[in-house]
């Protein structure tokens, strides 16, 4: 019997993930939607200067629409704050931008070139990814705004350190996470003490998963930035990962460039993140894909975390998100 080929193995997973999709029930998403606005609401009544860190990726779009039925169409009570590299998708800054207006939602904007102008981020060469840097530019606009908790997207599913973190992150006066000093977190019940100069990282979405988020988009049919759906992208082949060819990321010496058909899983600073091969062309059709995807989302696309196995831990310790 002859061996079966990549593309049949693949072609069998997807009309098994397909045939489990015309099934696939999506009622527990009430539940991770009812979690995520008591969140959103705790977070307006227990602190003082919260912010919403808004990307204009799936996550913060996911929990923008949570807050806009926690508090109603231009009622969000605090700002949306967005650490700009400098080098994100113009897809996804556009769409961030017209998104924040359409709201009415006051939108921060902080920049890791001023940062570098400033002389508070120093880059070891001019080619080198300003996404690691964003800690210094956060903690600034942290001191700048006062904030005292800052909301954000990550899901505990995404990498091994993120699903160290409780759902209050506790933050020191240096904006350090401690993942050996976590507060206990029982029955809903948040310890949200702060001594001076201390804050919050919260995650109301922690309990999700990849495939929730999808299923949630389709079902509320969220509007996302077009690069996470499918489209033809040059892109070449580096260690396993689909580097889409730009400015700041040309191919190599001895790299092939290719034209795919590619979708991005999560989006980020250009220079760490990677496309992958997708046809999908609906929240639907990624539905599916996820349902037979057997790598995380970060694993399949973000050369940052291909550093090392602790190199999301590392940089939350120094402020990361």
């Amino acid at each position: 019997m002859n061996a079966r080929t990549e593309p049949d193995v693949i072609q069998t997973a997807l009309q098994h993930a397909a045939s489990e999709q015309h099934h696939l029930s999506n009622a527990h998403l009430d539940a991770l939607e009812e979690e995520t606005i008591f969140i959103l609401r705790e977070v307006a009544a227990a602190f003082e200067r919260p912010a919403l860190l808004f990307s204009g990726g799936k996550d913060s779009l996911v929990m923008l629409k949570c807050a806009e039925k926690a508090f109603g169409v231009g009622r969000i009570p605090y700002p949306l704050l967005m650490i700009d590299t400098g080098h994100n998708f113009p897809e996804v800054t556009d769409f961030r931008d017209s998104r924040a207006k359409e709201l009415g939602a006051e939108l921060i904007v902080r920049n890791v070139e001023d940062s570098m102008a400033r002389g508070t981020v120093r880059l070891a060469h001019p080619g080198e990814s300003r996404n690691v840097h964003q800690s210094v530019t956060l903690l600034e606009a942290i001191d700048e705004f006062r904030f005292d908790a800052l909301i954000g997207g990550a899901r505990r599913d995404e990498e091994k350190a993120r699903a160290k973190e409780r759902i209050f992150s506790h933050r020191d006066s240096f904006g350090q996470w401690q993942p050996k000093a976590q507060r206990p977190e029982l029955w809903t019940l948040f310890n949200t003490r702060l001594q001076p100069g201390e804050h919050f990282r919260v995650f109301p979405i922690s309990n999700w998963t990849e495939l929730d988020v999808w299923q949630y988009i389709a079902r509320e049919n969220i509007a996302l930035p077009s690069i996470y759906y499918t489209h033809q992208r040059q892109v070449v082949d580096r260690r396993g990962l689909l580097v889409p060819v730009t400015e700041l990321t040309p191919p190599r010496d001895g790299e092939t460039v290719q034209v795919r058909d590619v979708r991005f899983r999560t989006v980020g600073d250009i220079t760490c993140t990677c496309p992958v091969d997708s046809l999908a062309a609906t929240a639907d059709d990624i539905v599916i894909e996820t349902l037979a995807a057997e790598v995380s989302e970060r694993g399949a696309t973000r050369m940052d975390d291909k550093t090392s196995d602790a190199s999301m831990e590392k940089r939350k310790k120094d402020g990361y998100f």
